[in-house]
């Protein structure tokens, strides 16, 4: 794979980013994509290690080897076709993936793996530049139809295999546009629409039918799908959020993450306010913001509170500071647990770490947070005594995850059995839930996760689907 001396020839170069004060301007994505040239040359690092962990890595288990050697052939055609053959769109996982593959990477032992996100995201990007990619018309219908609900990552990727095996498949979508999650709850800064338009074409054109504004529980019942389809799809996310329980949390200034995110994604899709945001306008500017929450979604509210001119932006975590720099000898090739500073945190935020809140100061506004440093003693969180403090607040967002699926509408009416976490019970062979017309996968399935998690069950359901439709299946595992 790759030239075997690459990696000893050249080191890890990887993308860089626009200027902050720049990118601050707008919400437009700002990585600067490598050149040709040094594309070729991050490739030819894939260093034929025998073993290429990264496989098992990558939850879709990507051929990274394979198309990591055909661009350093500089054969991007066939690079995107081994790419393609796993994962349906790579032009988000190239965005917006954490990239366990590279963490697997045998050359992360050095800390200098191979640029696998990027180069993946430069193959599919080249792919729809030079118009490789076209819709996969089945050639012939089975005469089945299925219908997916949810038209996140796990839903389109459930869809566009079934589509192309030849059954009839419309997916209902609850918002007004496809793409769940990644729609309204991912930065355009981090992953603009028309990616998403573009993939929705492309479905349409193989024979998907899009039923947005369409709630399956409310708008279409449960039972009106079992009657209608022969096989019935739950893809839907983890939406049901984790609440802070505290005095104080009920006050107008507190809010949700996802509230805060998709209202600024519809603007910047030209929604106008009133469509954007019909609870009121949730903006940061001008504002001292807490983000509650450590994890990606609280680093999106960061990057958003300061493109909207928030006056101060910090953001709290439960747990202890992680390490620098993680053992190799105790996680490689696992992902490990080591601090992670995003691209919205170097654009300004203060972060604090084993903090836990205890009261929201104010009164009908929002004036302050109440908080106490903590440590781990025994296995148990302990409040450091005299550790008490008080932070100025104006907007505190709550980004502390989900608990499962909304359990109300489409769960309540199709009664199908949940498991210990309140999601819906499937295995990952079949994914057929306690209702055998009913199938489910994704977050719905196995709880908040990656992207990239979403497309492999999405992949393997819709196989799953297929093999239960026609007794036998073609389509990839």
């Amino acid at each position: 794979m790759g030239k075997e001396t690459g990696f000893l020839e050249l080191d890890r170069q990887d993308r860089t980013y626009g200027p902050v004060d720049e990118r601050l301007k707008n919400y437009k994505e700002f990585v600067v994509p490598l050149s040709a040239e040094t594309l070729k040359g991050q490739a030819s690092r894939c260093m034929n290690c025998g073993v290429p962990h990264c496989h098992t890595g990558c939850p879709v288990n990507n051929i990274i080897p394979d198309w990591n050697h055909l661009v350093y052939e500089d054969d991007f055609r066939n690079a995107l076709q081994v790419l393609h053959s796993t994962n349906n769109f790579p032009e988000f996982t190239g965005r917006i993936c954490p990239a366990p593959c590279e963490a697997a990477c045998t050359l992360n032992l050095i800390d200098e793996p191979v640029t696998i996100k990027s180069i993946e995201c430069a193959i599919v990007d080249k792919g729809w530049s030079e118009g490789w990619i076209t819709p996969k018309i089945p050639e012939a219908k089975t005469g089945k139809s299925v219908a997916v609900v949810g038209s996140g990552p796990a839903g389109l990727a459930c869809a566009q295999q079934l589509a192309r095996a030849g059954h009839s498949v419309t997916v209902f979508e609850k918002n007004d546009r496809v793409g769940g999650l990644m729609r309204y709850g991912i930065p355009d800064f981090k992953m603009e629409k028309h990616l998403i338009n573009r993939r929705a074409a492309q479905m349409e054109a193989e024979g998907v039918t899009f039923r947005t504004s369409t709630e399956v529980g409310v708008n279409v019942s449960v039972s009106s799908l079992k009657d209608n389809y022969d096989a019935i799809v739950f893809a839907g996310g983890a939406e049901d959020a984790r609440k802070l329980q505290i005095p104080g949390a009920e006050l107008p200034g507190v809010r949700l993450a996802m509230e805060f995110l998709t209202q600024q994604n519809k603007r910047n899709a030209g929604d106008d306010e009133l469509r954007a945001a019909p609870r009121g306008s949730l903006t940061a500017t001008g504002k001292n913001v807490i983000v509650i929450g450590g994890g990606d979604t609280g680093s999106d509210c960061v990057g958003t509170s300061n493109r909207q001119g928030a006056k101060s932006v910090t953001q709290l975590e439960i747990m202890p500071k992680p390490p620098v720099h993680e053992d190799k000898a105790m996680s490689w090739p696992f992902w490990p647990l080591k601090l992670r500073t995003s691209t919205s945190h170097e654009e300004g935020a203060d972060r604090e770490w084993a903090v836990l809140t205890k009261r929201v100061v104010g009164d009908n506004d929002v004036k302050g947070l109440e908080c106490v440093r903590v440590e781990w003693k025994d296995g148990k969180m302990v409040e450091i005594e005299g550790s008490e403090f008080t932070l100025e607040a104006d907007l505190i967002l709550l980004a502390m995850g989900f608990v499962g699926p909304k359990k109300a509408g489409m769960l309540d009416q199709a009664a199908v059995e949940l498991d210990a976490r309140g999601n819906v019970k499937a295995d990952t062979q079949v994914y057929q839930t306690s209702d055998e017309q009913i199938w489910a996968c994704g977050d719905m399935r196995r709880g908040q996760s990656l992207v990239v998690w979403a497309i492999r069950e999405g992949r393997q359901c819709a196989r799953a689907v297929d093999e239960a439709l026609m007794g036998a299946s073609e389509l990839p595992r």
